[in-house]
């Protein structure tokens, strides 16, 4: 069974990460440099007129989690409840309201504008058609690892909640292969191990190629710097690449607070890298393992240990 302390650990450490990368997402690694010193941001810095603010990615991994457990707790298919849940993130970002199930809604803080991703905006105000594979649904799954006990089905679930919005394989099954990874390393697998499995999974999924390539480039990479990065593996602003950062962090890291470090700095989608990572070595990790200089002053903390606890119950109980 999941701990509390590993499950939170996974929603808290994603949102950090994601804090972490807000006030650098679109500079690059010369221009963080030059503001924050020779390594880069070290820690929180003004974001939205705040320290230790959240992006639309903590903003839909809190609707992502909220609609599965009114799937489970009314037995109704979670990628319909999924899709209301991702329409009411749509009403707190442009109104005006019109549906009112569950109570994140009714969080103040999530009406405000964390820069959302207009793919996201677009495919679920029209339920267009793309083929989008940018990185907005991948960061916003990891609570899917909580579903069922079957990877594969924690793969499905995923990948088909990210294709509500992004419609090319490397948008969607890259979702699926992070929260199978949260999945097992929940249960007590490493990074690496529970890679492995997800991997397998993948490779049975039509259009998986960009994202194996990648995954089994990480396998091959030692601990990253921005530039290597930015030269083996992107800016982070695919699916693919994002989570391959976000991977490559995680394994290398010395302790949760370095991965998040080495994966907000970099000169690309510093937000979704951090959240991502955050997902994977909190899972690890636990809430324990966040600092709590980053931890205390995190926005809306109380609302995804809450909601954290909510999900849980419902999904693993």
């Amino acid at each position: 069974m999941t701990s509390v302390e590993n499950f939170l650990g996974s929603l808290l450490a994603g949102a950090v990460g994601d804090a972490l990368g807000a006030p650098i997402e679109f500079n690059r690694i010369g221009d963080i440099r030059a503001r924050y010193g020779p390594s880069g941001l070290t820690d929180y810095a003004p974001a939205f007129d705040g320290l230790g603010s959240i992006t639309d990615d903590t903003q839909m991994t809190l609707f992502t989690l909220e609609g599965l457990i009114l799937a489970r707790r009314n037995g109704i298919d979670p990628m319909l409840t999924v899709r209301a849940a991702y329409g009411r993130w749509l009403q707190t970002q442009q109104g005006p309201e019109t549906t009112h199930d569950g109570w994140l809604i009714d969080v103040p803080e999530l009406h405000s504008l964390r820069a959302p991703g207009n793919t996201c905006l677009t495919a679920l105000r029209k339920d267009a058609n793309n083929n989008s594979k940018g990185c907005g649904g991948v960061m916003r799954v990891a609570p899917c690892a909580l579903w069922s006990d079957d990877p594969a089905e924690v793969f499905a679930l995923a990948a088909g909640c990210a294709r509500l919005t992004h419609g090319h394989p490397s948008g969607y099954l890259s979702a699926g292969v992070l929260a199978v990874i949260v999945h097992q390393v929940l249960r007590g697998a490493d990074v690496v191990t529970a890679t492995g499995l997800a991997r397998q999974i993948l490779v049975g999924h039509q259009g998986h190629e960009e994202q194996t390539a990648l995954l089994d480039k990480v396998a091959g990479l030692g601990r990253p710097t921005p530039e290597l990065i930015e030269s083996e593996l992107g800016g982070g602003w695919v699916g693919e690449e994002a989570l391959a950062i976000s991977l490559l962090c995680a394994i290398h890291a010395d302790n949760l607070a370095d991965g998040l470090l080495l994966a907000v700095n970099h000169s690309g989608d510093s937000d979704s890298t951090g959240a991502i990572c955050g997902n994977i070595l909190g899972a690890r990790d636990g809430a324990g393992a966040i600092p709590s200089h980053w931890l205390e002053p995190l926005e809306l903390r109380e609302v995804i240990e809450r909601l954290g606890k909510e999900g849980l119950e419902a999904l693993s109980g």
